[in-house]
C-alpha cells in the first residue's frame, strides 16, 4: 500500500459511536474557541481558525456548534489561560507518539499522559525524540471521482501547493503548514468540496506492525484521546485494515 491509501492506514478510525462523537467534538469547539480568541472570529483573516472549522465539518460538527464556539471565544467571560504542550514517546512495537494536547494546567495533563503511556507499554520520552519522525504539513482530501484530476491539481498547486496524488477514488494534496490556508480557499472558490483538510504531523517512514502491536498501539491511542486535554495524536505505524476493523 502507498499514497493515499498509505496515510490512510496510519489514522485511527474516528468518531464510531455517539460518545466518541461526542468527545470528538467537544475537542474541535475546544480548538475553534481558542484559535476566536487568540485572533478574532473572522475565519477569512483568522487562519487558524480557519483550519480549525475545517477539520470540524470534516467530522460532522454542526454549524450551529461552529458558531456558539466563536461566540465564546470572541465573548467576555472567564480568562483561562490555555497552554499547548507537545508530549513525544514510544509506544508498543517502538513506534514513534506524537500527542499534541490544549490544557489550562501542565502538571495535571503531563501526569495523565506519562500515566498513558507507562500503563499501556509505551515510555514518555523527552522533547524532540520522535519530532524528527515526523513533517509538520497540510493534507486536504478531495473527492476522486467528483473532481477530474487536471481541475483539482491545477487549481491546488496554482494556489501553493507541495504536490497531489490520486489513489482509491481520493485526491489527497499535500501543502506546507504556510500555504494551507490558500489552497483551501482556492479550492473552495473554484467549487471544489473537500472531504476532509487539516494540518497534521505526517510519518516521514511508517513502520508496519503485527497484530499484537497493533492492537496495543490502537488501546494506548484510544486512551489518550479519552483524555480531555488531548487534542489529537499521531504516530508513525502503518496498521492493516483488518487491524483496524478488529479493534472496532
Amino acid at each position: 500500500m502507498s499514497g493515499h491509501s498509505k496515510w490512510a492506514t496510519t489514522k485511527r478510525k474516528k468518531a464510531k459511536t455517539d460518545v466518541a462523537r461526542a468527545k470528538a467534538w467537544n475537542k474541535f469547539i475546544k480548538e475553534i474557541s481558542i484559535a476566536a480568541k487568540l485572533g478574532g472570529g473572522n475565519p477569512d483573516s483568522n487562519p487558524r481558525l480557519r483550519a480549525a472549522i475545517l477539520k470540524a465539518k470534516s467530522q460532522s460538527l454542526p454549524a450551529k456548534n461552529i458558531e456558539s464556539a466563536i461566540a465564546k471565544g470572541t465573548g467576555e467571560g472567564k480568562d483561562v489561560v490555555m497552554e499547548e504542550p507537545i508530549y513525544e514517546g514510544r509506544g508498543p512495537g517502538g513506534v514513534a507518539i506524537f500527542v499534541k494536547c490544549m490544557t489550562d494546567n501542565k502538571t495535571r495533563t503531563v501526569s495523565n499522559i506519562r500515566n498513558i503511556f507507562n500503563k499501556n507499554g509505551g515510555s514518555l520520552g523527552e522533547a524532540g525524540s520522535v519530532s524528527w519522525a515526523f513533517t509538520h504539513k497540510g493534507v486536504i482530501d478531495v473527492d476522486a471521482e467528483k473532481y477530474p484530476e487536471d481541475k483539482v491539481m491545477d487549481t491546488a498547486l496554482e494556489a501553493g501547493a507541495d504536490d497531489m496524488t490520486t489513489e482509491d477514488g481520493v485526491h489527497e494534496i499535500s501543502t506546507t503548514p504556510e500555504s494551507f490556508d490558500a489552497v483551501t480557499k482556492a479550492l473552495e472558490a473554484a467549487g471544489i468540496e473537500m472531504l476532509s483538510a487539516e494540518i497534521s504531523y505526517i510519518p516521514n517512514d511508517p513502520v508496519k506492525l503485527e497484530h499484537a502491536d497493533a492492537q496495543k498501539l490502537l488501546k494506548i491511542i484510544d486512551k489518550f484521546e479519552d483524555d480531555d486535554d488531548v487534542q489529537d495524536v499521531y504516530h508513525n505505524a502503518e496498521i492493516s485494515n483488518e487491524d483496524l476493523e478488529a479493534a472496532e
